[in-house]
């Protein structure tokens, strides 16, 4: 059998997805996670995958005959390319990976346009794009959203109540109540405990939840086209009540996968089956360029969205101290109350859930 090996690289790590050409929708034949470690370069975890994919695939006594790798970025591409020398492989724009896989099993519209909702371990990343060309009409990218600062806050909630934790345990309680409404949180050293519910997480992520949405406005009014739909993609997405306060803010149908973390590696897989030669890069409208009169039919008013402005920098300006405030983890911040991303910028504190 031919096995063909998707890769999706991002700032948190890579995830990978071996299985046959003709299959690529079906359960792998394996998958793995590949965490980035402290100071290390996108290109390590991308490789690491690779290497323990192939060994997969060594085991079965098959061959891996394509291998592609989504980039988010050119520089992640170019560390990428150039760590792989003479390593036969495909490099494309995750985008049009993440438009690949949607349009194979059927969720992408025949027409119009979608914005890709990617809230990733390391950030936000918000991709308008044309379902029939493949075509990026406008992109943004936030560092303050994503589940490293989540699980600041959710570590911050806990210590408060007396238990301390460190990232990896808190990212697992954030990660179950996705499937879970309770989990007990329980620090190791003092036997304290306390219970966290999921409503409690959508607490501590509405301020971030509410600028997303305006984050979302903003590009759809920068294009001038109104979507059709939006796709919510990484593994944050997983909560429901996240998508749920998401298509309500939004007002736009959401499109989700059940795995919306391999979706990228997924698309990865298609393309890898189809053996392109030569990296595969997304046309992309330029700046102040005119739309094709087929996007431009169905615009979007002009809003003002200062305050959209005014969300991002306090609520970047609070995740940052708190995941700074991970240095010192080990002290507890009895000795103040760090404020929510709700206080700093002033949001409603209106939970969902």
């Amino acid at each position: 059998m031919v096995l063909v090996l998707g890769v999706s690289a991002g700032a948190g790590g890579a995830r990978a997805m071996l299985t046959h050409s003709d299959q690529p929708h079906l359960p792998p034949i394996d998958r793995c996670l590949v965490p980035r470690r402290a100071g290390g370069g996108v290109d390590e975890p991308v490789f690491e995958a690779i290497r323990q994919m192939s060994g997969s695939a060594e085991r079965r006594d098959e061959l891996i005959t394509g291998t592609a790798v989504t980039c988010r970025c050119p520089l992640h591409a170019e560390s990428i390319r150039a760590t792989a020398g003479h390593t036969r492989l495909t490099i494309v724009d995750e985008p049009l990976a993440q438009l690949r896989y949607l349009r194979f099993t059927g969720l992408l519209p025949d027409s119009g346009s979608v914005i890709l909702y990617d809230l990733g371990t390391s950030g936000l990343t918000i991709t308008h794009a044309d379902c029939r060309t493949d075509t990026i009409l406008s992109s943004k990218r936030s560092t303050v959203l994503g589940g490293d600062g989540y699980d600041a806050l959710l570590r911050w909630q806990l210590a408060r109540g007396g238990v301390l934790t460190d990232k990896p345990t808190s990212r697992r309680y954030r990660e179950s109540l996705s499937s879970s409404r309770v989990v007990t949180a329980m620090d190791p050293d003092s036997g304290g405990r306390a219970v966290v519910t999921r409503s409690d997480l959508a607490e501590l992520c509405a301020a971030g939840i509410h600028h997303s949405a305006s984050f979302v406005r903003q590009l759809i009014e920068e294009t001038g086209v109104q979507p059709e739909a939006m796709v919510l993609l990484g593994g944050c997405t997983r909560n429901p009540s996240i998508r749920e306060a998401l298509g309500e803010m939004t007002d736009l149908p959401i499109i989700y996968d059940s795995e919306p973390e391999y979706v990228s590696a997924r698309g990865a897989v298609l393309l890898a089956a189809e053996r392109p030669t030569g990296d595969v890069r997304m046309a992309r409208i330029r700046t102040g360029a005119a739309l094709p009169t087929a996007l431009t039919s169905r615009t979007v008013g002009r809003r003002k969205l200062i305050a959209a402005v005014a969300v991002t920098v306090a609520l970047g300006a609070t995740i940052a101290g708190l995941l700074a405030m991970d240095k010192n983890s080990a002290q507890s911040p009895d000795g103040g109350t760090a404020p929510t991303p709700v206080e700093v910028a002033g949001i409603p504190a209106t939970p969902f859930g």
